[in-house]
Parts: C-alpha cells; sequence; structure tokens
C-alpha cells in the first residue's frame, strides 16, 4: 500500500497535502524537493503535512499542525494559501466538525471559518523597517513586513511595469537586513481598495499566489498612506482574495481547492531516503 497524497491550490498556490495522522512519516528535505520537482514528482509550490499538534514539540493549541516545507525543502513558519487548503481538508476528511476551528503553524494559532471561501485570521502584522530589491538591475524601495514570515513590499508604477518584471531569479536583496531569507512583492495600486501584485518567494521562486504576501501588500501599501487599518482585494496571476488589516490583527479570505488524490508509491518514497 502507497502513501496517500492529495493536491491542491489556493488561488493557483499549489500544495502537496500529505495526511500524517499518526505522524510516522520521516519528510526529509530530499523528499520534499522531489514531491515538488513538476518533472521528477507530482509538481508543487510547497508540501502541507497533517500531523496531530501533539506530536510537534512547542506546538501551541489546535488539535491539528500545519507542517509547511517549502519546494526547496526547507521549512517555512507561515504560508497564507496552504492554510486554507489544510483547512478545506480537515473539513472534507472529517477530521473537524465545525465550520471554525483552530490550526497549528510554526507562526502560531491560526482561527479558521470555512464556508464557501475561507477566512484565515493571520495575527498581527508589523512593519519592521524599509529596504531595497533590485530585478535586473532596477533597484525598488521596499517596506519591510513581519506577518510570521518576512516580506518586502515594493510599489511599482503600473501594471506594465509589474509585468515586465523578470522574477524568473531571485531579486537582490539585503541579506544583513533579511539573514534568514525574504518574499519580495511587486505592487500596483489600482484603487484605494484593489492592488495587484506578483510575488518572489523565498525556496521557491515566482509562484502565482502567496497568502501572507497580499496581507504584507496591503499592511505595506497601508503604511505609505499613515494608516494602521484597512481591507482591498488583491489580484494575483492565480485569483483574488479579500485582505482585512488592523492593528490587533488581520484576515485573509479566498478559495481552496482539490485538484486530486491517490497513493505516492512506497517503493519510489523509500529510495528517495538513500
Amino acid at each position: 500500500m502507497g502513501i496517500p497524497f492529495l493536491k491542491g491550490h489556493g488561488t493557483q498556490n499549489d500544495f502537496v497535502l500529505l495526511p500524517d495522522l499518526y505522524a510516522t512519516l520521516d519528510l526529509t528535505p530530499a523528499r520534499v524537493r522531489v514531491l515538488c520537482d513538476r518533472r521528477a514528482g507530482l509538481g508543487a509550490d510547497g508540501v502541507l503535512r497533517v500531523v496531530p499538534s501533539k506530536a510537534v514539540d512547542g506546538a501551541e493549541d489546535g488539535l491539528w499542525f500545519m507542517d509547511y516545507r517549502n519546494g526547496d525543502g526547507s521549512v517555512a513558519e507561515m504560508c497564507g494559501n496552504g492554510v486554507r487548503v489544510f483547512a478545506r481538508y480537515l473539513v472534507d476528511a472529517g477530521l473537524v466538525t465545525e465550520p471554525e476551528f483552530t490550526i497549528g503553524t510554526r507562526a502560531g494559532v491560526r482561527h479558521v471559518t470555512v464556508a464557501d471561501d475561507i477566512t484565515v485570521e493571520m495575527g498581527k502584522v508589523s512593519v519592521t523597517g524599509t529596504s531595497l530589491a533590485t530585478v535586473a538591475g532596477a533597484t525598488f524601495a521596499g517596506v519591510a513586513v513581519n506577518v510570521g514570515n518576512p516580506h518586502l513590499v515594493c510599489v511599482v508604477e503600473n501594471a506594465h511595469r509589474l509585468a515586465s518584471l523578470d522574477l524568473s531569479v531571485q531579486p537582490w536583496y539585503d541579506p544583513e537586513a533579511f539573514p534568514e531569507g525574504v518574499n519580495i512583492e511587486f505592487v500596483v495600486i489600482e484603487a484605494p481598495d484593489r492592488l495587484r501584485m506578483r510575488v518572489h518567494e523565498r525556496g521557491v521562486g515566482e509562484t502565482r499566489s502567496c497568502g501572507t504576501g497580499t496581507v504584507a501588500a496591503v499592511t505595506g501599501v497601508l503604511f505609505g498612506r499613515g494608516a494602521q487599518h484597512g481591507a482591498a482585494t488583491v489580484d494575483v496571476p492565480g485569483g483574488r482574495v479579500r485582505v482585512t488589516v488592523e492593528p490587533g490583527g488581520s484576515t485573509l479570505a479566498g478559495p481552496a481547492v482539490f485538484t486530486a488524490r491517490g497513493e505516492l508509491d512506497q517503493a519510489w518514497w523509500d529510495r528517495l531516503s538513500e
């Protein structure tokens, strides 16, 4: 018998989800990298392991813990699109029986509400300073934002400029400002309550969406206005989400979709440990 998996996405930020209800899977960086490889594996931006919180050292309250890994095998603190996919799985699988519940993450507990869309309470967001990013010789001023993981939000002048950016390679950033790497968002302000965004995620590359990145983008734009609260829709290449930011917390609302389920070949999985 193989290892069960599901494939899903939140605004086309896609994940392999591994139900590990008894905390027995040895999810090594090498296995994550191959799973996420779009030729050698299933293909995804990251892996979500569903594991009981009691099996994770230091996990806070929350019956289930989202063990999230970037596509390069590195461990990440938080993923807003991933939380929505994770929450949808818990409901569909009958592992939770109410539409509102909490999920443990490395960035702390996240409260979710599951309906047609899924709303995640993303916690308090903080602006930590300013910095710069460089793409193909062009330098952009940015606002550093912490959403449980690090972001740099750079506003660009128009949609044409946004579309022209080459994000196939890692933009330059200041490693002293972001010693653990950074997710970099490039944002166009289309209206006071509507943004358009592209993102280069650390450990992944450019993705079709980034949930924490959309929260960071709204926070960074509000900061530029001298405001601490507000709401906006954020259009990303993979779809649209809704973000609300308040001094005491933030929310992210958007879809979560499953596209496939099956079993990983056990012999293939075992060979990845060699």
